[in-house]
């Protein structure tokens, strides 16, 4: 009798809705409850069957209470009735295709930090766990499809890999530390919390389902084919799982050991053999893999495998005879790579600094099974080298040649991004400010120059400095200190007193919450205190120097030391100069100083280069700039010798190449230097390459659906860039890039922000002159030119934006969709690399490269939206009853119409993320969007008609989710990810609520349709409380109860109720009220 009175009680609606209450806000008690019905259904009697019966009854009430989803009835929104007749098959088809598109987040994440130049503060790992999470939620899907769609993603990723295009960008490697590291990292992040969530029962079903998606990989033959490059690393690993195969049928008792016995057992490998091997690295799957059906494959007639030097290592041979093998093979586990660092701690000097190499080698670059602890030990190593007393200047000259290996391996491209992609910029930052401090203060040995290879004070003050300097943008131009015209700082966020600030709270919080001993962030514990710039006078000092010469010009200030310094470096200048003569640095007397031969009574070597300490010679590079520079407008100093000086300054101090850049970074903002003439005497001429230049970047920006013209001057006329361009790209041809990465690092990007910060068009001339020089880079330098249209052309953007849209969806033909075969991911971001022709880039991959260099993210979000409403209103026409009656039938259910909608929405979501990031997602939430409805005119919203507003409507409400969600997650996120993303959700999603409440009690007119407003009230408020109620426990209670207020009005009190229910214990009070 109490079960029946409980079971009739909790069928009540209004019992349910406190019972909702219970389960939202002491989910304990709840959780009380549910076991004691298991407990009961666990001892069910067949003798009372119908008791029990209201048993069952009872426990599906207690469910539907604990189902807090909102369902919101779409097809009385729309006002059109689901068709009964069946669709067509193509229909169908592009319905099913539909569901795996709306994963394109993922693939615009993992291509967007392929680039280079954007060094990013969190790792991917984190913000990559935070999208996953998202995308499950979004999606409504399994963990299985949502592992699936990552692992596709990244292997889409990998086939794009241009690895016959040279250049100085990430290649190969860093693409398969994304697959192979990144994404298992991440998953395990994802399985630990369910796990610290849920029992081990729900853990193992996770773990399941992450070996469900790696099976059905096995489908996606395509895929899965090995690169050239990783072929043998593909073997190897089916090698091994052969080997315990053979093991087992041999009677080994150690099934793992890679015995003589088993050596020629061969297998053949592909992309699958390396993801089971990466997921068995980070126990996320067991060995058992290696028995799926068809796992391996034996092959005949292979070479002979040879014994891993590392293997040689652990039983005892000699570092220094196995140290050559070592640098180019990668470690396979964590005892290799703690061996050879008992070496780097303990060993002798020759040994420390060959473990140092061997460290920094393959196993850094493509040790992607044990990859974290690689990067941990790396930086552990560099954090143990720098004494606790940042005054030990002789323990620093001691420990030299160890830091200048650990310094000069990290500071190749692929090593940058790969720490970039673990989130250690900040870290990093941190250890190279006392080595600038410490090496910048002392004295080189001798008048040489430097040599990058050889450790001496200069190399590894230079390579650490420029290594710094690449973490954050020292040279961008003063304009982006200024606001937006809407408020918002365009400064870029990776400052230096931004990094220090991330690196401190990171450190706080791991005291805080105790992080773990495996978190690859774990350095010394010394290494653990809070590090600031006033820590570092001399670092400090040029830090706010460099900031005045951006800001102004270095005559402003009188600085007698660096004064003097400048004079030195001018005088060794002007001395090679055929004509001979003397430049002063002082400002009263730069220009009227006569050009004479050197003063009578100097000896030769007193023009040898000063043994100054190097953050002396930085201090006077800005003053030896300006002199040189401004005696070469003057026609007093020529080109030649121009460059020749700057260049013998480079190779004497390469740390100068960062004054150096920054200085005419600055100049070129000013507006004041004339253009000069590129004859080919005085300057470089690109006569012989510019057509094909321009010719091959017209071709790529074609193939991207961008048609204009590059190039607005006549051929006739003789091709000019201002003075510092020129010299800046005079300078860059001399300096032997190809052979240090890192200095393209500097120059490339300073020469990208002159061309930006210019009026003059100058991005083509630049590739031509750069592609003479460097022809193996010519492809990539001809890509990077076809990015340089979007710049300061809004038109250009405008085009790509669309050209994006119409890759990923297919084109729009008179008003409606036009479904074709050739779309969706692949068309969007690009084919795999057999399939690509070499100068075309899709439209969504030039999108990612050129969205960080739009000149207006505003037009860049109402230019997407634009295009987001025409689509919504092209479906609209797709599904209006109106069509005629013979293309009825080949319509699409309303479903499918919905699936269409989320399309265009992820799409749409994170191109807007890309393009602006936090601050476009703030201002599309307050004041873009906002603006949109409540502007009216000819083509405001809701003009097209009543389905099409409908449309309308819903569209732009799942791309305010999604792009928000997409940004800041759909719930709780770790601390790290919520200092830079999350902290200001509450405050954004609150307004834009407010906004929505005002209008509904009339306090703010529309200017759009009523249709659409309603519209996109209903789909936006269904979609918080469908998929982010988390957002709704954010905002305050008054804006919560004006809302539902007027969803009552528009009789939705369900959808006010389960609003309210979501408000935490704060709202209770309400949700009774509502109820009374």
């Amino acid at each position: 009798m109490s079960i029946e009175v409980v079971e009739k009680a909790t069928a009540n609606k209004i019992a349910q809705v406190f019972l909702r209450l219970v389960y939202l806000n002491t989910p304990e008690n709840f959780d009380y409850l549910l076991r004691k019905l298991q407990l009961m259904g666990a001892l069910k009697s067949k003798n009372v069957l119908p008791a029990y019966s209201m048993l069952d009854s009872l426990t599906m009430n207690i469910h539907n209470v604990m189902s807090t989803r909102y369902q919101l009835d779409r097809s009385r929104q729309l006002g059109v009735l689901v068709g009964t007749q069946p669709c067509s098959s193509s229909a169908l088809s592009i319905f099913r295709a539909g569901k795996g598109s709306c994963w394109v987040p993922f693939d615009m994440f993992m291509e967007n930090a392929m680039d280079g130049r954007n060094l990013h503060a969190i790792s991917s790992i984190e913000f990559l766990t935070e999208l996953s999470k998202t995308l499950q939620v979004l999606n409504r899907a399994t963990w299985q499809e949502t592992f699936q769609a990552l692992w596709i993603s990244a292997l889409r990723l990998v086939q794009r890999g241009t690895e016959a295009v040279e250049g100085p960008f990430p290649h190969l490697y860093s693409r398969l530390c994304m697959l192979l590291a990144i994404i298992p990292l991440s998953i395990a992040t994802i399985v630990k919390e369910e796990a610290d969530k849920l029992d081990g029962g729900t853990v193992s079903a996770i773990k399941g389902e992450l070996v469900s998606s790696i099976q059905i990989l096995v489908q996606f033959f395509v895929l899965l084919s090995p690169p050239p490059a990783t072929v043998h690393l593909a073997n190897m690993a089916a090698r091994k799982a052969a080997v315990v195969l053979f093991n087992l049928k041999s009677g080994n008792e150690n099934k793992y050991n890679s015995s003589k016995n088993s050596s020629s057992t061969k297998a053949v490998g592909n992309m699958l053999h390396l993801i089971v091997e990466a997921c068995i690295a980070r126990n996320l799957i067991d060995t058992s893999a290696y028995f799926w059906p068809g796992y391996v494959v034996p092959l005949e007639e292979s070479p002979h495998a040879q014994e891993s030097p590392w293997s040689s290592l652990v039983e005892g041979s000699s570092l220094m005879e196995l140290k050559d093998a070592l640098i180019v093979t990668p470690a396979s586990s964590v005892a290799e790579l703690e061996k050879l660092y008992s070496f780097a701690l303990s060993g002798s000097v020759e040994e420390k600094l060959a473990a140092s190499k061997v460290l920094c080698g393959a196993s850094l670059l493509r040790g992607w099974n044990i990859q974290e602890h690689v990067v941990q030990m790396v930086l552990k190593l560099l954090s143990t080298f720098l004494p606790p007393d940042s005054k030990s200047d002789g323990r620093y000259v001691q420990r030299m040649p160890m830091l200048h290996a650990l310094i000069s391996g990290i500071s190749s491209v692929d090593a940058v991004h790969i720490l970039s992609m673990y989130g250690l910029v900040p870290e990093v930052a941190a250890m190279l400010m006392p080595l600038c401090e410490v090496f910048g203060s002392l004295p080189p040995s001798d008048h040489t120059n430097c040599n990058f290879e050889e450790a001496s004070v200069y190399s590894v003050f230079s390579c650490a400095f420029l290594s710094l300097l690449r973490l954050w943008k020292f040279h961008r131009p003063p304009i982006e200190n200024a606001l937006s015209r809407n408020g918002v700082s365009v400064w870029s966020e990776l400052r230096l007193e931004f990094l220090l600030l991330l690196r401190n709270s990171r450190s706080a919080l791991k005291n805080l919450y105790n992080v773990s001993k495996s978190s690859i962030f774990q350095l010394d514990p010394s290494f653990q205190k809070p590090v600031y710039i006033d820590s570092f006078p001399k670092l400090r000092a040029w830090y706010f120097q460099n900031q005045a010469c951006i800001a102004s010009t270095p005559t402003a200030y009188n600085r007698p030391n660096a004064l003097h310094a400048a004079n030195i470096i001018l005088k060794i200048i002007c001395h090679k100069i055929s004509k001979g003569g003397i430049l002063s640095a002082n400002p009263q007397s730069a220009l009227n100083s006569s050009m004479g031969s050197p003063p009578p009574g100097v000896q030769e070597d007193m023009y040898q280069w000063p043994t100054l300490p190097a953050w002396e010679v930085l201090e006077a590079v800005p003053f030896v700039l300006e002199a040189v520079l401004t005696a070469c407008a003057h026609g007093r100093l020529s080109s030649r010798d121009l460059i020749t000086g700057l260049r013998d300054l480079a190779n004497f101090l390469p740390a100068s190449l960062a004054a150096i850049v920054s200085y005419f970074s600055a100049e070129i903002t000013r507006g004041i230097w004339k253009p000069v003439m590129l004859n080919g005497t005085d300057w470089p001429s690109p006569a012989a390459t510019l057509p094909v230049v321009e010719s091959e970047i017209n071709e790529i920006l074609a193939s991207a659906g961008v048609d204009i013209n590059i190039s607005s001057r006549p051929r006739s006329v003789m091709p000019m860039l201002p003075l510092p361009i020129a010299a800046l790209i005079s300078l860059s041809i001399t300096v032997k890039m190809e052979e240090f990465s890192h200095l393209h690092g500097i120059i490339g990007q300073g020469i990208e922000i002159c061309a930006t910060s210019s009026s003059w068009p100058s991005m083509q001339i630049i590739g031509a002159l750069w592609s003479q020089k460097v022809r193996r880079w010519h492809d990539f330098i001809i890509l990077a030119c076809s990015q340089s249209p979007f710049i300061r052309d809004n038109a250009a953007v405008a085009q790509l934006i669309r050209s994006c849209f119409t890759s990923f969806l297919g084109p729009l033909v008179d008003g409606r969709s036009h479904y074709v075969a050739n779309r969706g991911v692949a068309n969007l971001l690009g084919r795999t690399l057999h399939e690509r022709a070499r100068l075309v880039a899709a439209p969504g991959f030039l999108y990612i490269r050129s969205c960080g260099l739009f000149p207006d993210n505003n037009f860049v979000c109402e230019e997407i939206l634009k295009v987001v409403i025409e689509r919504a209103r092209a479906l609209a026409n797709d599904y209006s009853s109106k069509r005629p009656a013979h293309l009825r039938s080949d319509c699409m259910p309303l479903s499918a119409a919905w699936s269409m909608v989320e399309q265009i929405s992820s799409l749409a979501a994170i191109m807007l993320c890309h393009a602006g990031g936090v601050n476009l997602i703030r201002l599309l939430y307050e004041h873009i969007l906002p603006t949109l409805l409540l502007s009216a005119g000819e083509d405001k919203l809701g003009s097209a008609g009543h389905v099409c507003s409908l449309f309308e409507g819903c569209a732009l409400a799942y791309v305010l989710l999604w792009s928000g969600a997409s940004i800041w997650g759909v719930g709780e996120t770790s601390a790290a990810y919520a200092s830079i993303y999350t902290s200001k959700r509450q405050r954004i999603v609150d307004r834009h609520l407010e906004f929505m409440a005002k209008v509904m009690e009339g306090n703010i007119v529309l200017g759009c349709g009523e249709t659409t407003w309603r519209s996109y009230v209903l789909s936006f408020v269904g979609l918080l409380v469908d998929f982010v109620p988390t957002w709704i426990l954010e905002v305050k209670l008054e804006t919560l109860q004006k809302l539902a207020s007027g969803l009552r009005k528009w009789h939705k009190g369900d959808l006010a109720l389960s609003l309210l229910e979501r408000g935490g214990k704060k709202a209770v009070t309400s949700v009774v009220e509502s109820l009374l």
